[in-house]
């Protein structure tokens, strides 16, 4: 990773239609990670044979090359390190993408390695990218820095000031400061 930051995209098997349109949707997003400076990785407990007869299909999807590594997960490995299966979850034979569904997990991964977020989705709905960019524009913006953002943030609009910010410290730092309430106040978001 280096100081990347990082997306782990799972799925519970290979050749599945949401699954298909959303790794189809990661490939058309390529030069929007690239910009945030993010590296892309998916995961599914199928072998990596499959995997890349299903980067075709992924690939025919979305109409360009689809350029990130999927992890073969058969061992569960990584669904159980990341708590996506339990620990005595198995592989049956004849399974079915029910028997892994809870590996419908988005993680993104801050360059300390640490995870910053997770957004789990029932295997009938399929992932929003919009939500996961602006997620990702939130994290990389709010790193380090005394800021959250408000509900329904998006890039370009006022952030809420850290609690641990007097008034005067706020102002100092960002500038005018919108006092809404004593815990609640907005300042313009600072350019990273």
């Amino acid at each position: 990773m280096g100081d990347h930051y990082a997306i782990l995209f799972s799925h519970p098997k290979d050749f599945t239609p949401v699954c298909t349109t959303e790794f189809s949707a990661l490939a058309l997003l390529a030069k929007e990670f690239v910009k945030r400076n993010t590296l892309v990785m998916g995961v599914s407990v199928d072998s990596v044979e499959e995997h890349h007869k299903w980067i075709r299909d992924i690939e025919a999807t979305a109409g360009v090359p689809a350029n990130f590594p999927i992890i073969d997960d058969r061992s569960l490995q990584v669904a159980k390190l990341y708590n996506m299966l339990p620990a005595e979850a198995y592989l049956a034979d004849g399974r079915t993408p029910a028997d892994t569904a809870t590996v419908r997990t988005v993680f993104i991964i801050g360059p300390d390695r640490k995870i910053r977020l997770t957004m789990s989705y029932p295997m009938s709905v399929g992932r929003n990218f919009a939500e996961i960019l602006r997620a990702l524009d939130a994290i990389q913006m709010t790193d380090g820095v005394p800021i959250a953002t408000p509900a329904n943030w998006q890039p370009g609009q006022d952030v809420i000031v850290a609690l641990n910010l007097s008034n005067e410290a706020a102002k100092t730092r960002f500038g005018e400061i919108d006092v809404k309430l004593p815990y609640l106040r907005y300042a313009k978001a600072p350019n990273k």
